[in-house]
């Protein structure tokens, strides 16, 4: 799961990126409001959290032009501002959560769970193919009644797998999802490795990974 952090403190900045990649995001984290729009341009977001008050565009308005054009990524504003007007407009721009400066890490995190079980658009907050499930809040995998020991990066790619299943996904696709640099992994045969390893890991299952060679891959149920 990829999230984009909008935080111009410095040192804030620092503690909820390498928090969130201990928990097993991968994270971009950027210090205003216009680079999050570039991100936004560039990367799809299973979570966004954003600061109110940055330089240049603020974290309201990287919302609302998020909203215009139909991207329904969830939104965590992470602000100072506590008064309830300020929540309310908030919420009514177009955030999903609302989270006030200081915060409790637990609470960030669970909240980001929540989010994540929300259904957005047609999105189903369990992913299913076949007899493999995936949970994005709780970050498991399971064939049946049985859990799945996935790292966080295999956890990544078959969650944008059978997400677009049955669609074939691009290899680019796959490292922009599960890799902060996505060079170290499209210019090497690291993807490759990281797919047998799923393969081998999901054999139980009656979902596969075909691969279509000079295309990517792509999650099927033989069910």
């Amino acid at each position: 799961m990829r999230v984009l952090v909008a935080e111009d403190d410095a040192s804030l900045r620092s503690v909820l990126e390498r928090g969130l990649v201990e928990a097993g995001y991968v994270v971009d984290a950027v210090p205003d409001g216009d680079e999050a729009l570039d991100y936004l341009r560039a990367y799809e977001y299973g979570v966004c959290i954003l600061d109110w008050r940055m330089p240049g565009t603020s974290g309201l308005d990287v919302i609302a032009w998020a909203r215009r054009r139909g991207i329904h990524t969830p939104f965590l504003m992470l602000t100072a501002k506590d008064a309830s007007p300020d929540r309310i407009r908030a919420l009514d721009e177009g955030a999903d959560d609302y989270l006030v400066k200081p915060f409790d890490y637990g609470e960030l995190l669970a909240r980001l769970r929540a989010l994540l079980r929300r259904p957005v658009g047609e999105r189903s907050p369990l992913l299913r193919c076949g007899s493999l499930t995936v949970d994005p809040a709780s970050r498991q995998a399971s064939i049946g009644a049985d859990t799945v020991d996935l790292t966080p990066r295999e956890l990544a790619i078959v969650e944008l797998l059978i997400r677009r299943s049955p669609a074939v996904v691009q290899r680019r696709s796959i490292a922009l999802h599960a890799w902060p640099e996505e060079a170290d992994a499209v210019g090497s045969n690291t993807i490759d490795v990281h797919i047998a390893r799923l393969r081998a890991k999901l054999a139980r299952s009656d979902a596969r990974i075909e691969t279509l060679r000079g295309s990517g891959y792509r999650l099927v149920s033989s069910e």
